[in-house]
């Protein structure tokens, strides 16, 4: 019981500390690539449950009018 209040404390902690870096971060993506700030996929999660996934949005959609990508679009994939 006290690992899991421990847990739960420094976690809020962390999230406080951490949250102006991460307003910061929002706003630039918003000005930058504009909305949305958030990505949100569903994914398979344990015991093949899916959950919703959610990330701050980090790619350019570079497509033409039928959908394909530009040709100097820069995303890499490795």
């Amino acid at each position: 019981m006290f690992k899991r209040i421990f847990d739960l404390c420094v976690g809020m902690l962390v999230l406080i500390l951490v949250l102006p870096l991460l307003a910061v971060l929002a706003l630039a993506i918003r000005l930058r690539l504009g909305a949305p700030v958030f990505f949100r996929q569903e994914r398979p999660g344990k015991n093949g449950e899916p959950f919703e996934m959610v990330k701050f949005r980090t790619m350019l959609d570079l497509c033409d009018a039928e959908g394909r990508p530009m040709p100097d679009d820069q995303r890499m994939t490795g």
